[in-house]
């Protein structure tokens, strides 16, 4: 990779951390522009943040802002994702973009991973990654996240894929994609708001020590991303079939009005919260409090070796 560090803006505890070999957590920064609305947004990037300074690890929360990738956004950087009226999702391919016209930028979960191997964070926590859409036979929607996961060795915790996608097509392009899907202490993969999905997974690990060392030996034979599924826990788990019927009249909605792309999953995300009152948000917030306090011990036991 060709030296990048004149566009990195390390904040100082996560520099020192990474130098001393320190367990760092990267988190993305779309939940804070575009996941959740004020101030359930602040609100919960501050929570995760001290989630995983409570364990014992720095966090790094990731955004673009006037021509740097920042690696540890400060509160007032947090404020203004959270509040601005117009920033940028960056995935992989809008990096370079965002940066030369220096705008405000919420990285994704690709983009995201993209900027902490950059840094060289191993370790991340987000809500649910994006995957294959409903009737991507005939659109070709299919998230940059899981392309980023076939090449950039970044170990991803999530509570599965989002419950708006089509989770059997997206397990089937992880599998022929070689990307590793450990179900944590669970044996189906989770469907975001929901513990369970009714999909096996062929891989569980239920203890931290061994799950590093699959980090470790993933990484020394040059291979890539990892995903670690952790159930959203059950006290703040969404009955499955009304939030079914939720997500497919948001979907439907969004067809009517011509909503695709970058901006479909934070429309349906939010018509879906209307929907349950206010429900899913508080399960989003209980699911990313659990990822950011999983990835945080995981980071912890890997630089423990």
């Amino acid at each position: 990779m060709q030296d990048i560090s004149s566009y990195l803006d390390i904040a100082p505890e996560v520099q020192i951390a990474l130098q001393a070999g320190q367990a760092v957590v990267a988190l993305e920064s779309t939940v804070i522009a575009h996941g959740l609305p004020y101030p359930a947004n602040i609100e919960i990037a501050h929570a995760m943040e001290a989630t995983i300074w409570a364990e014992g690890a720095v966090p790094a929360t990731i955004g673009i802002h006037d021509g740097k990738i920042v690696i540890g956004l400060n509160a007032d950087e947090i404020e203004q994702l959270a509040t601005a009226a117009h920033v940028r999702k960056v995935s992989r391919r809008d990096l370079a973009f965002t940066l030369a016209r220096g705008e405000w930028g919420a990285t994704t979960v690709a983009g995201t991973m993209l900027c902490a191997h950059m840094a060289g964070i191993r370790f991340f926590a987000t809500g649910g990654i994006g995957g294959v859409h409903r009737g991507a036979e005939t659109s070709m929607d299919i998230s940059a996240d899981l392309q980023e996961l076939s090449q950039t060795p970044v170990l991803v915790t999530c509570a599965g894929a989002k419950s708006i996608l089509d989770l059997n097509l997206t397990l089937e392009y992880l599998e022929t994609h070689g990307i590793p899907v450990i179900g944590w202490q669970c044996d189906e993969f989770p469907a975001f708001y929901v513990a369970q999905s009714g999909l096996r997974l062929s891989q569980r690990l239920d203890d931290v020590a061994t799950l590093a060392r699959l980090a470790h030996i993933q990484w020394q034979s040059g291979l890539h991303g990892i995903i670690v599924a952790c159930p959203i826990p059950a006290a703040h788990a969404m009955e499955a079939a009304p939030l079914e019927q939720a997500i497919a009249a948001a979907l439907r909605s969004a067809r009517e009005q011509g909503i695709q792309g970058a901006a479909l999953t934070p429309y349906v995300l939010s018509q879906v919260a209307q929907t349950t009152t206010g429900e899913s948000i508080e399960a989003n917030k209980a699911l990313l409090i659990n990822n950011a306090r999983w990835a945080a011990r995981f980071a912890q036991a890997y630089a423990k070796r």
